[in-house]
């Protein structure tokens, strides 16, 4: 019924140990190491591919953690009216972009890889009820030891399963738990051959493996709960989540180890190894984000603001003159040096020069005319000097 999860499970994990067994030794201690290494980068490329969608999710829960007391405004004011209530959370959940499904994406995609993991692990050793499907044999009853051995295993071949069967992680089979029958241990070796391991071999490996999920689960939940904002610890339901994710989860993997193969185990501690280092890159990431958004917004602020003290800068206008030269008007510069450093004087027999009466430009310093000053040309006065012999 779950084939479209089964194969792609089983295809990702072929790939990964026709990889690993292709450079290691044929052996059944190299061997349990390339199907656990299989069940390790199984893990790691599915929680590759979840990566964008846990991007998301924590962008979703600090979205959630900004817009909650505004969320809790609304709850306290259309307490009475639950369509009202839900309506407005709509449409505050809609202007934020705020989309409560993305923060349970991952987590929901890792459900179905966890079933379809377990189920092809324990496909492997088909001696248990309802192990023998799809593939031939009953739900209620078993196959024998050389039937599970010679039955394929979705993607894996015969020649597979009986490898798998035979390899050694530690000593003990990889899809072996502490709780299984002793009958089943027959699948493990070739017909008529002694057992090689004991239940407590199973417990020597799988015991220390429970302890290193269970910590490191809590340990990132630990580390998840302490980048919550303190609105967000305020909120009852995120109160008993904490509270979930760090003693009842953790417990629940001690409590349910005897009863998974080691198998899965090692997906349990691959999958936190991944799940820490991973929180780490992106909450590091997203802080810095966040810093050097708040460190442009504050430049944009000190560059808008004027500084202490300054006027708002004015356009300076070039001083100009207006000199009168035999009648005639014209422009000239405040500049009166000449190229040699001294100031320019008029020719006798020609007119002198007078500043225009303007008014000032803003800024600039009123021009003042010397005592005796050239009066303008063409005057009664300047016309008897300018004669030859005039008195």
């Amino acid at each position: 019924m779950l084939n479209f999860i089964y194969y792609p499970v089983s295809w990702i994990m072929w790939v990964w140990h026709w990889l690993f067994d292709s450079i290691m030794p044929n052996s059944p201690g190299w061997d349990g190491i390339a199907w656990a290494l299989s069940v390790v980068f199984l893990v790691f490329t599915l929680r590759a591919i979840l990566y964008k969608p846990f991007v998301k999710q924590i962008r979703t829960t600090k979205q959630m953690q900004e817009i909650n007391p505004q969320m809790q405004a609304i709850r306290k004011k259309y307490a009475n009216d639950r369509v009202k209530m839900t309506e407005e959370m709509q449409k505050l959940q809609k202007e934020h972009g705020f989309n409560p499904l993305l923060g349970c994406l991952p987590m929901f995609m890792q459900i179905p890889v966890f079933i379809g993991l377990f189920h092809v692990l324990r496909s492997f050793n088909r001696m248990g009820a309802g192990t023998s499907m799809p593939i031939g044999g009953s739900a209620s009853g078993g196959m024998t030891a050389e039937q599970t051995r010679n039955t394929a295993n979705y993607v894996f071949s015969a020649d597979q399963v009986q490898n798998f069967l035979d390899a050694r992680l530690f000593g003990v089979p990889l899809s072996s738990y502490i709780t299984e029958p002793v009958d089943q241990f027959k699948a493990f070796v070739d017909p008529g051959q002694p057992i090689d391991f004991s239940r407590w071999q199973i417990a020597a490996v799988v015991i220390p493996l429970m302890i290193v999920a269970s910590i490191a689960t809590h340990m990132n939940s630990r580390a998840s709960v302490a980048r919550q904002s303190a609105e967000a610890m305020d909120n009852p339901q995120t109160r008993i989540m904490n509270k979930l994710a760090l003693y009842v989860f953790p417990l629940g993997i001690l409590v349910t180890g005897p009863f998974f193969p080691v198998a899965i185990l090692l997906y349990w501690v691959s999958n936190n190894l991944w799940t820490y280092g991973q929180q780490h890159i992106v909450f590091g990431r997203i802080a810095r984000e966040e810093e050097d958004a708040k460190a442009a917004k504050e430049e944009r602020l000190r560059a808008a603001a004027p500084k202490p003290g300054a006027r708002p800068d004015k356009t300076k206008r070039a001083p100009t003159t207006v000199a009168v030269v035999d009648g005639e008007v014209d422009d000239a510069s405040d500049e009166t040096k000449s190229a040699g450093g001294k100031k320019s004087s008029p020719a006798k027999g020609q007119g002198t020069t007078k500043p225009a009466a303007n008014k000032p430009s803003p800024g600039q310093k009123p021009s003042q005319a010397k005592p005796g000053g050239a009066r303008k040309s063409g005057s009664k006065r300047n016309k008897k000097k300018g004669r030859p012999g005039g008195r």
